[in-house]
């Protein structure tokens, strides 16, 4: 059975692995959401966010954000390459209802899986 946990493996954790990624990351962007990713040496994805106060102004809207981005991709996690990933926010996504924000991470967890299989082929 496949687990849909998400775990400390499945998280960056410290500066050093934020700014692994950060240097010569590629980009996949929506409205809402910037994903920095680059290619890591496991066979999981792991993923980082950064949500910004000066984009969401209350910690509550944050944390939902954050509640969502983490859900999808607890869910999708097996969709995806092994890749390490910073999630940013683009602008006040603070009124956005949960459902956009979860279709518009659907639509990137596929660009990233598609992006990394033309990398990994050139």
């Amino acid at each position: 059975m496949v687990s849909l946990d998400f775990g400390r493996e499945l998280r960056l954790l410290t500066p050093s692995q934020f700014d692994n990624v950060f240097q010569h990351p590629f980009r996949v962007a929506s409205p809402l959401f910037t994903i920095l990713a680059k290619p890591n040496q496991l066979k999981h994805p792991r993923l980082g966010l950064t949500i910004a106060k000066k984009r969401v102004k209350l910690a509550v809207q944050r944390n939902r954000i954050k509640r969502c981005v983490r859900d999808s991709f607890r869910l999708h996690q097996h969709q995806l390459p092994g890749v390490d990933l910073v999630l940013m926010v683009k602008g006040d996504i603070s009124n956005t209802p949960n459902s956009e924000l979860l279709k518009q991470l659907e639509r990137l967890w596929s660009k990233i899986a598609r992006q990394y299989i033309a990398l990994q082929s050139s």
